[in-house]
């Protein structure tokens, strides 16, 4: 077997494999001895028929096929780890059949590897950077939410509905006259004022009494889920059947040693805002990150082989379908829900899926330029740390260790040297 490989078009590269007479002769011989119980030749047993038996009765190429999968499949691979560091193959390779004659065959396989990216310029940027302040209308907020997780339902039944309120309804909702999927339901628990129904449903919900009906008028948002309701003026016609209302606990320091632990109210509210603060530390973080990508990405050039994009897409729609399996549904039960294919909503990802891949693809070419690693040291040191946190040592955390940890430890060490290296080398700013 000899191959050559050539760059190619689009972030490909063009592998040629040629095969002699001989090697052809003995995978059609494999492909002889692999398939052969599929066929049935008079005379003979099933499996049993000589070669050329076959041959003559289903015709010649019959084992073309298989012998040239066998040929590909038992070298293609060993062709990658010889080239391994003149490119890396992102995705399944397109082949096709050059030559084929007796004295032997060629193979072409066309392979998106991964891309260079041309960066002119990731140092002495302009790049603003982000910072998060956690203020006390926030810390009240989570004292409040300890609050309505232990407050009663109580049942009202001499005045109209108002915001806050839990109200029981029956719904059927009709556009131009015609009921549409999901949107009937009896004896539905619907807090009003949490916008969990389309604009404006709520809102006139709100003044109804027990055992009033009424139509509800709105308009579906031009960016609803389900592309037949998009921007659609609708009508439900509502019962309201009950209505519950929030009965509070008292702040004092008792509830809150029972609801949360902490001693005092202000206490819990000191660790509230500490938590809080650490939150929003970790997304000024990310904000910080991205906008530091997005400038780096302004000036770059990429042809990023559409394998990487899908590729990306599906970790995407993975991602998306484990949240919906937290809610007890499945994507394409969702997907059924909205009349949506799953082409079309692999669509809505693409654009997302190309920026992360240049980002991606951003990050390793920095990590090369700048030669930067993560030593032993670091790597120990960061493996000390987290033995502490659950009062191991070292030697017994790494027992228990899988090879992957290490190597998310490392990365994660790498990642963060990148991204200090970059903060120091440009201009950060923040916004008042």
């Amino acid at each position: 077997m000899k191959y050559t490989t050539k760059a190619a078009e689009k972030s490909t590269v063009k592998i040629t494999i040629k095969f002699d007479g001989e090697e052809w002769k003995a995978a059609q011989n494999s492909a002889y001895l692999k398939t052969r119980g599929r066929f049935a030749v008079n005379g003979f047993r099933k499996g049993k028929a000589p070669k050329n038996v076959i041959e003559h009765a289903y015709g010649k190429g019959v084992f073309f096929e298989d012998a040239l999968n066998i040929l590909f499949s038992e070298n293609y691979g060993k062709i990658l780890d010889k080239e391994e560091k003149k490119f890396t193959v992102v995705g399944d390779p397109d082949v096709s059949v050059e030559k084929l004659e007796d004295d032997g065959v060629t193979l072409v396989a066309i392979v998106p590897v991964k891309p260079e990216v041309k960066i002119s310029a990731y140092k002495g940027i302009k790049i603003q950077e982000y910072a998060y302040t956690v203020k006390d209308e926030e810390v009240d907020a989570e004292v409040e939410r300890v609050l309505d997780r232990n407050a009663k339902k109580v049942a009202v039944t001499d005045r109209a509905a108002a915001n806050g309120d839990i109200v029981n309804i029956d719904f059927v909702g009709t556009v131009d006259g015609v009921k549409f999927d999901g949107g009937e339901a009896e004896g539905f628990d619907l807090t009003l004022g949490s916008g969990q129904f389309i604009p404006g449903f709520e809102d006139q919900v709100v003044g109804m009494n027990i055992g009033e009906s009424k139509d509800v008028n709105v308009t579906f948002p031009e960016n609803y889920q389900a592309e037949a309701l998009k921007g659609k003026p609708a009508v439900f016609a509502v019962k309201l059947n009950g209505i519950q209302a929030k009965e509070l606990p008292e702040l004092t320091d008792e509830f809150i040693k029972d609801a949360t632990g902490s001693a005092t109210v202000e206490e819990y509210k000191a660790k509230a805002k500490e938590r809080l603060q650490n939150q929003a530390d970790r997304r000024a973080n990310d904000a910080t990150e991205n906008s530091i990508l997005e400038a780096i990405a302004a000036n770059a050039e990429v042809e990023i082989p559409q394998a990487m994009i899908e590729r990306e897409i599906d970790g995407l729609v993975q991602k998306f379908e484990y949240q919906l399996m937290y809610q007890g549904m499945k994507l394409q039960d969702y997907l059924d829900f909205l009349k949506v294919t799953v082409a079309d909503f692999r669509k809505n990802y693409e654009e997302q899926a190309k920026k992360n891949v240049l980002h991606q693809l951003i990050i390793s070419h920095i990590i090369k330029e700048e030669k930067i690693e993560a030593t032993e040291e670091e790597v120990d040191a960061k493996v000390a740390e987290q033995a502490a946190s659950v009062e191991k040592t070292a030697e017994e955390y790494k027992k228990n260790m899988d090879p992957r940890q290490f190597d998310y430890i490392r990365s994660d060490i790498i990642i963060t040297k990148l991204f200090n290296f970059l903060k120091e080398n440009n201009e950060m700013y923040k916004e008042d």
